[in-house]
């Protein structure tokens, strides 16, 4: 990994993890053209799920954040991968993120900041994205957020 955005990466003190493999019938991600679709990602750290539980019941704000940029992490990592380790190439697209949270708690987008902040750190202007963040009443394995992704590579 060289360029712009491992430096920017070096400098942010963030490593990237290992791309999570699937876990069922689909696969991390796709490339179609020279668009990237990235599975939906989970707050995974260190292969273990670092946040679970509900935004507005047991999970605060700030660990619903940083849910969103483990997962941003790991969406990276994926795209990483899809442009043969070559974060340069990479531009995002769009997120879809999912906040699992109870009926009446309505700050899924400062939830999702997490990830859309990150994404601008470390691409830069190439992480300036379009984004849906919406509430869900449960995620696989208790996650608080899951967030999949569109990027191009260039």
């Amino acid at each position: 990994m060289t360029g712009t955005v491992a430096a920017r990466l070096k400098e942010l003190g963030i490593e990237l993890p290992t791309p999570a493999a699937a876990v069922a019938n689909y696969v991390p991600f796709v490339v179609t053209g020279s668009l990237v679709f990235v599975s939906g990602q989970l707050p995974l750290e260190a292969g273990k799920m670092a946040v679970t539980g509900k935004l507005g019941d047991s999970v605060s704000l700030d660990d619903g954040v940083r849910a969103a940029r483990l997962c941003g992490l790991n969406l990276l990592a994926q795209a990483r991968a899809a442009a043969g380790g070559a974060l340069d190439r990479v531009r995002l697209i769009r997120l879809t993120a999912f906040v699992a949270s109870t009926p009446s708690f309505t700050d899924q987008p400062k939830v999702i900041n997490g990830a859309s902040d990150l994404m601008v750190q470390v691409l830069g202007e190439a992480g300036r994205h379009a984004r849906v963040a919406v509430g869900a009443p449960a995620l696989p394995l208790d996650a608080a957020v899951e967030i999949e992704g569109i990027f191009e590579l260039r």
